[in-house]
């Protein structure tokens, strides 16, 4: 009986220590405002002492002494011991923190697409007007996906800067077992820069050194995987970052910032660098070589995801493309590869990273501006992305073309190039500068070495309404397209125009959102029209050439697949370079705001660490076309995506739609590929050996009949039959699912079956689409115009959709 009673005595603390621990608000009458934060300190510790069992655990329990805000503290408490805090005389309130009481702000772009616990996002519906729809999600696919904790995402890009919070590893608990990777020391980086966030980084530069012409110069970049440009710090918290309260940049979109799979492992591949004799703000340089053995190691490490915001400048041929190569190895392994689809939009054909076991990525933007008001002497108020410090008063406004120097070219006068304003004629004024001819952020820092006092950026015709925001170096505001010429046939109509540009603002909930942005790339396929995700390349032998005449089309699938927020996307940055990227400014920030595909890529890859996390047996392919198939085409009006023009988007430029993350997670049904399939594809666009043990039939299968969960025909004339096979993977196993379609006008599009029966998970069924000219209809469709249009499963709860784009001949 003594000893079950000293067995007893002894399971009490272990108990006590096992009851469940919040933190609790802890505050106090009066303010200690006139005391120290040492005295704070010390008297907050006595109230916890006075309820913990000792020293050290009342002091491990205190998270923060509050000395301005309230008088107050926040700790790690048992409810018993909140109580007994409560009970105090002294004692105003002890309340619970709760999680998801405040919302995402910062990195708005989560919030915005529904990936918060219970929240809010985007909802595809057909009934109500503008503000009626219920935004609602479903369950928490976070929660689901125990935020990413077990999976492993690589990162291809320009290194990291350890020491931001976002990649702090408090709490997550070891190392997957399956990581097999390094942590590569250099410059300015060592082994305590990596930790359980940041479980491994490696750097690549024997290629870029080469291009040198010698070693790398340690004020140019660092020789380690820490990033001086901030481009790579920026997608690697985008994807996985952690969750950082009360993030802003000089005050502006203050909030929670947090990348999508925020307790998702980090691995990082430094393939980029710092181009010599050029400002970062151009951009960085990244050599193929580099790139290809950034890839080996990941694969070889262990990776889940790949997020690779790179892509080339000009279209090569497949044995030339190292992302292409070493993506479909990787893919090989099951590893999802998510790329940017490059930032060479508006124009057609200007894809990158078009490859079908590539998920291509374009940008559409957010709901939230950084907005203030351009007052012009004749009272006309327009709204721009606007930088938080303004011109209160009026200043005199001047028209770029007005105020250059005698040398500079009429067609580069608007641009406000380097050397091109006349400081006499510029000196105190507002400059009105047109984006496009050089660095955008640039053209401020010409009006300020001009002597003016501010600036603004108008859009040419091609970029519409996509507003860039940066912090230029004075104040300054983009404009759209419409607005600028209105300042224009302002500035030509009086003898003395002026122009106050007040500071600019956090604004969220902005309609329509998301629209396509100017700069995201656009298909169809740049090199072959008869291609439209992928290009042909490679040496064709005669046998090849002729049975690639011998198709009456040679079509493939839509591009990009998917599109996702990339517009003044705020996270993580290098303190290694400055807010603009220019080296003479001096203003360095923990976080900040850019814009490009390079953006929007890491958002996917995020989603798809989470589907991985949910479903770990789902191959590359399946969780590629849940992401597709569940994506929406309605913005926050409940009305079609529009395009930068306010016209509405075809899938050349969204692809499928933009993303959906608690759709993904539950598609019904999945397009599902090999990686033969992948070889065999290679095969139908003419490469004889895709792999050196792989042979290609003597006639391939047609690449329009890749399981893919989208189609496109151009060059059409008859009658195509397109085959595909559905995988069920609903959770109860047992469906119905049903055919339906909206083929573009003139085209009829019918399934055969019609109807697909699920009697268990796992379960396949194939069917053909009989695509077909609708004769007097389709005579009356302009030739080799692409019309667009869906077909779709459904069965009742969910809707499995694919777009389709068709062009005459």
């Amino acid at each position: 009986m003594n000893n079950i009673f000293l067995f007893a005595l002894f399971l009490l603390p272990l108990l006590a220590s096992c009851e469940e621990k919040n933190v609790y608000i802890v505050q106090f009458r009066g303010h200690n405002g006139e005391k120290t934060l040492h005295e704070i300190e010390d008297t907050h510790h006595s109230y916890l002492l006075s309820v913990k069992n000792n020293e050290e655990e009342a002091k491990a329990s205190r998270l923060y002494s509050y000395q301005y805000s309230i008088n107050g503290f926040a700790a790690v408490l048992t409810s018993d011991e909140a109580s007994k805090l409560s009970e105090l005389e002294e004692v105003v309130s002890v309340y619970k923190s709760e999680p998801g009481l405040y919302t995402l702000q910062t990195t708005r772009s989560w919030e915005f697409v529904g990936l918060n616990e219970g929240g809010e996002g985007l909802k595809e519906g057909e009934e109500g007007g503008r503000g009626g729809h219920n935004y609602k999600m479903g369950e928490g696919l976070l929660s689901k996906a125990k935020y990413g904790r077990e999976i492993i995402v690589g990162v291809l890009d320009t290194g990291i800067w350890p020491e931001s919070e976002s990649f702090n590893d408090e709490g997550m608990g070891p190392v997957p077992k399956s990581w097999k990777g390094i942590c590569q020391t250099g410059v300015a980086f060592d082994s305590s820069h990596c930790n359980n966030k940041i479980i491994g980084a490696r750097y690549y530069l024997k290629g870029y050194e080469h291009s040198l012409g010698g070693r790398l110069d340690d004020t140019l970049d660092y020789l380690s995987p820490r990033d001086r440009v901030g481009h790579g710090t920026h997608t690697a918290s985008t994807v996985a970052g952690r969750r950082v309260a009360n993030v802003s940049v000089f005050g502006l979109a203050r909030g929670t910032a947090s990348g999508g799979a925020p307790l998702a492992r980090l691995a990082i591949y430094k393939v980029c660098w710092a181009i010599p004799q050029e400002e970062n703000a151009v951009g960085g340089t990244c050599l193929p070589e580099d790139i290809l053995a950034g890839i080996d190691d990941a694969i070889r490490d262990g990776v889940d995801v790949l997020s690779i915001s790179i892509g080339p400048s000009r279209h090569i041929p497949f044995a030339e493309d190292a992302i292409a190569n070493g993506a479909l190895h990787a893919a090989k392994k099951n590893i999802v590869v998510a790329c940017s689809a490059g930032n060479s939009g508006p124009a057609p054909a200007t894809l990158s990273n078009y490859y079908p076991w590539i998920i291509t990525v374009g940008a559409s933007s957010l709901d939230r501006d950084i907005l203030g008001p351009l007052v012009l002497g004749n009272g006309l108020k327009i709204m721009g992305e606007t930088t938080p410090y303004g011109l209160e008063k009026k200043h005199p406004l001047v028209y770029a073309p007005d105020v250059v120097v005698p040398a500079v070219a009429k067609n580069e006068s608007a641009h406000c190039l380097p050397g091109s304003l006349d400081p006499k004629k510029v000196k105190g004024k507002v400059v009105f500068c047109m984006i496009g001819l050089g660095m955008t952020v640039g053209k401020g820092v010409e009006v300020k070495r001009a002597g003016g006092a501010g600036y603004i950026l108008g859009n040419t015709a091609a970029y519409g309404d996509t507003l860039l925001f940066y912090f230029h170096v004075l104040p300054g505001t983009a404009v759209s397209s419409n607005d600028a010429n209105k300042i224009i046939q302002y500035i030509k109509s009086t003898k003395n125009p002026t122009a106050i540009i007040n500071r600019g603002k956090t604004v969220f909930n902005s309609q329509p959102a998301p629209s396509m942005t100017s700069f995201s790339s656009r298909g169809p396929n740049p090199i072959d029209p008869n291609l439209l995700k992928v290009t042909k390349v490679g040496t064709l032998n005669l046998f090849k050439l002729m049975y690639l005449f011998t198709l009456l089309i040679f079509s493939f699938s839509l591009q990009p697949d998917i599109t996702a927020p990339g517009l003044n996307i705020l996270a993580a940055w290098s303190e290694g370079v400055s807010v603009t990227k220019l080296s003479f400014d001096k203003r360095f920030v923990k976080y900040n705001f850019d814009s490009g595909t390079s953006m929007a890529a890491p958002h996917v890859a995020a989603v798809a660490a989470l589907l991985k996390a949910v479903h770990p047996k789902w191959s590359s392919a399946a969780i590629r076309s849940a992401i597709m198939t569940t994506a929406g085409s309605r913005n926050n009006w409940g009305e079609p995506i529009t395009d930068q023009l306010g016209k509405i988007a075809t899938p050349f430029m969204f692809g499928s739609g933009h993303f959906r993350p608690t759709k993904a997670v539950d598609p019904g049904l999945v397009y599902d590929a090999s990686h033969e399939d992948y070889l065999l594809y290679l095969c139908s666009i003419g490469i004889d050996k895709p792999e050196p043990k792989f042979k290609c039939p003597e006639n391939p299968p047609s690449p329009v009949n890749l399981n893919y969960p989208s189609f496109a025909i151009p060059k059409f004339n008859g009658t195509v039959i397109v085959k595909r096979t559905v995988t069920n993977v609903a959770g109860d196993g047992k469906s119905v699912y049903f055919f339906r379609s909206k083929p573009p006008m003139g085209i009829s599009v019918k399934a055969t079956p019609s109807v697909l029966l699920f009697n268990h998970v796992g379960q396949k069924k194939s069917f053909t689409i009989k695509v077909k000219a609708r004769g007097g209809m389709a005579r009356k469709y302009p030739k080799n115009e692409y019309g667009f249009g869906w077909y779709s499963w459904n069965d009742g709860l969910h809707n499995v959709r694919s777009p389709m784009a068709i062009a005459l001949a």
